[in-house]
């Protein structure tokens, strides 16, 4: 099964403002990313080389920017695996509710910056992937 259009992951290039003094990129929320963003944080301090587990959301989307530094997030809808090499900071990747993601290969020092689009809910949360599988063939029944 290939991802269907509307709900693929796929990069977003973001408008690059160059000054002399130094780029400016801006994310506007339902503008620039395809949701109202109500939750942002972001991840740091991994050491290179590292891993962040998977996990998948059952209402949650997410836009992932590679503040500094870079690193690879790997998407998977329980039938194709795909992997974004996020390094460049006008860049970031849309990902849909109901993908598996991980993010790995963390390079020394970098910030990943995540934009979602719900407040914080643990139950949104499927931090399995068999669990995550079984609920992708029931949503394809």
């Amino acid at each position: 099964m290939a991802f269907d259009n509307r709900n693929e992951p796929h990069l977003i290039e973001l408008s690059k403002n160059r000054d002399p003094r130094g780029n400016l990129s801006v994310i506007e929320s339902g503008v620039d990313v395809p949701f109202k963003v109500m939750r942002n944080y972001w991840i740091y301090d991994v050491p290179s080389g590292m891993w962040r587990d998977g996990h998948a959301f059952k209402e949650q989307e997410e836009f992932i920017v590679a503040l500094s530094g870079s690193f690879d997030v790997v998407v998977n809808d329980g039938e194709r695996r795909l992997t974004f090499h996020l390094c460049r900071p006008q860049i970031g990747l849309y990902v849909p509710k109901m993908m598996w993601r991980h993010i790995d290969n963390f390079s020394t020092n970098s910030v990943a910056l995540v934009l979602s689009s719900t407040i914080y809910d643990p139950s949104d949360y499927i931090e399995h992937f068999s669990e995550y599988q079984t609920q992708k063939s029931k949503e394809n029944e």
